[in-house]
């Protein structure tokens, strides 16, 4: 088959093939793997125009940002590279999908991938609904946030969602010695945050809980890495006083290739987030063998099992969260880090996505 991605998204910002690539690194994984048994094309907008190949997936950089409603151009592109499926990147453009389906006729299938959206109301999500009977299969991370979008009333049928996660990572295990003569990390358990310090994030409750649990679990410490700042302000007052302040250490931004240290240096992954599309850096941190401590929500509930892989809380409740940092105390750590990787293996990896990718291909 002939899987063609497209995204009705222009990103400026990137003007060449390689930067471009190295953003997209954790959606691509899997569309190389795809490529081993299947022909796989991406059709991009980006400051740059041309054709570039890496890792079996073959990339057509195009020049029709200006059609942004009625991008005509780009869907006739698209039909010409004669397709057995297209994948639409995101739910936010029903108008684009529904000329794409007349553009292909009946004979191509389409799929759309959920990257986080909500949905639509009002007239749009009217829109999304029509879009829906145009397209043959959606990827939600998911199956329960597909529901959702189900029950809303914009996607016509709840038979066309299909669980299959967005991203996966780049990292792996690494001996944790060498990991921490990087990071410099102290601290037994070890605890690690990677995320925006946002209020969908919930950092606040995520460190009143973690200064509690640090008053009866002595050598305990929460490594914090952000690259937005919107509470930090909250943070460093909350903290500045505090008699544990020290348990907590906000490491700030660091590079992507570094993550991997970091993942290695840990021996839990803490969230606090109230929604979340898919989960990247609880995927990446369970790729490295890192327990999750995350909020009881549906992209999480998928990414640990069911909470298998580690304890999950209620969102926004500081209490819960106490609760599930003190049973980490009776947790066999090395146990949860091998279901962690078990499971990261056989659900989240590029590999697996790939193979799902497949098989609902056929399905449809």
């Amino acid at each position: 088959m002939h899987f063609v991605f497209v995204s009705y998204n222009y990103s400026p910002g990137f003007t060449t093939p390689e930067s471009w690539v190295e953003r997209i690194k954790a959606y691509t994984g899997s569309l190389s793997c795809l490529a081993q048994n299947h022909k796989v094309s991406r059709v991009e907008q980006i400051n740059f125009s041309g054709e570039y190949q890496h890792n079996g997936i073959h990339y057509y950089f195009t020049d029709f940002k200006k059609q942004t409603k009625f991008p005509l151009q780009l869907n006739r592109f698209v039909k010409n590279l004669k397709p057995d499926v297209v994948i639409v990147a995101g739910l936010l453009y029903p108008l684009q999908v529904i000329q794409l389906r007349l553009v292909l006729g009946d004979q191509t299938k389409i799929i759309a991938q959920h990257h986080a959206e909500q949905p639509f109301t009002g007239i749009k999500k009217y829109m999304q609904r029509l879009a829906s009977k145009c397209t043959d299969a959606y990827f939600f991370a998911s199956h329960d946030i597909g529901l959702n979008w189900a029950k809303k009333g914009n996607i016509s049928s709840a038979k066309k969602i299909h669980e299959v996660m967005e991203v996966s990572s780049v990292f792996y295990p690494i001996d944790k010695s060498e990991a921490k003569s990087r990071t410099k990390v102290n601290g037994s358990p070890v605890f690690l945050w990677v995320g925006r310090l946002n209020a969908n994030k919930d950092p606040l409750t995520v460190i009143n809980a973690f200064l509690k649990f640090a008053a009866v679990q002595t050598g305990a410490v929460l490594y914090m890495i952000f690259h937005t700042d919107e509470l930090l302000n909250e943070i460093s007052h909350l903290l500045e006083s505090h008699p544990y302040k020290n348990a907590i250490i906000l490491i700030g931004k660091v590079r992507n290739d570094d993550l991997l240290y970091w993942y290695n240096s840990a021996d839990f992954v803490v969230s606090g987030s109230h929604y979340e599309g898919s989960g990247t850096a609880i995927c990446e941190a369970m790729s490295c063998g890192c327990v999750p401590v995350v909020t009881d929500i549906a992209s999480f509930r998928m990414i640990t099992n069911n909470g298998k892989c580690g304890v999950l809380f209620e969102a926004g409740n500081e209490a819960a969260l106490l609760t599930a940092l003190l049973q980490t105390k009776e947790i066999d750590i090395v146990e949860k880090q091998k279901l962690s990787l078990e499971y990261f293996k056989s659900n989240l990896s590029f590999e697996a996505i790939a193979n799902r990718m497949e098989a609902i291909a056929k399905s449809i």
